[in-house]
């Protein structure tokens, strides 16, 4: 069975929302029949390649809500995420561009090893939200593609080039053809699950395709 989700690295609610994933598929059997794909999703197809100004100034004018409720929110948000178990530092991200990060990501998908796509899609997540670095650095980009276990002059050659570029842009016209203009949203099986679901609530979903596969 296949679980399709749109996600960015930049959404705070995507990482809780992987991770709540992860806990789903580790809870129910039958884990290897699992396949996961994720699709790229840009909060900001025009964000530049470097932060300007702080998460909670941003948040505020995002949602236009107030300066104080922006960090009331932030901070519930960063309570949410360290209950999973993340290191996690909204307060202090720095938003920048993400499609070089995608576009990594495509390239870890390329070579057919969800475990390599797995460790480059945690390492984008860790670096914005536990370390707060810019995933528009190609350097940071290229030394995570590479601590992961990615060929150095591959992921660079990606980089300075277009390639998978078209692949991003395809995942986003995809989803907002499936009328998702938010993320995270899983497809499992038949079932959209739009947000960071319960744990319980994505379980339930993975366990019905599952057997709606067997019956099949």
């Amino acid at each position: 069975m296949k679980i399709t989700y749109w996600s960015d690295y930049a959404c705070p609610y995507c990482y809780v929302g992987e991770e709540r994933l992860k806990k789903a598929i580790e809870s129910v059997p039958a884990t290897e029949e699992i396949e996961l794909e994720m699709k790229a999703f840009r909060l900001d197809p025009n964000a530049g390649d470097h932060a300007d100004g702080d998460t909670q100034t941003r948040f505020a004018k995002k949602y236009g809500i107030s300066f104080e409720s922006a960090g009331r929110q932030i901070d519930s948000i960063s309570k949410m995420g360290r209950a999973e178990g993340l290191d996690f530092n909204y307060a202090t991200t720095l938003f920048t561009n993400t499609m070089d990060a995608h576009r990594l990501t495509k390239l870890a998908q390329s070579k057919n090893d969800p475990v390599l796509t797995e460790k480059v899609i945690d390492a984008l997540f860790k670096a914005y939200f536990a370390d707060n670095r810019e995933l528009a650095d190609r350097e940071l980009l290229l030394k995570i593609g590479v601590d992961c276990g990615l060929d150095g002059e591959k992921v660079r050659a990606m980089l300075e080039s277009d390639l998978y570029r078209d692949d991003v842009i395809r995942d986003e016209r995809e989803a907002a053809r499936n009328k998702v203009f938010a993320v995270p949203f899983f497809v499992v099986g038949k079932y959209g699950i739009s947000g960071a679901q319960s744990v319980e609530n994505m379980q339930e979903a993975i366990m019905l395709s599952l057997d709606e596969n067997q019956r099949s």
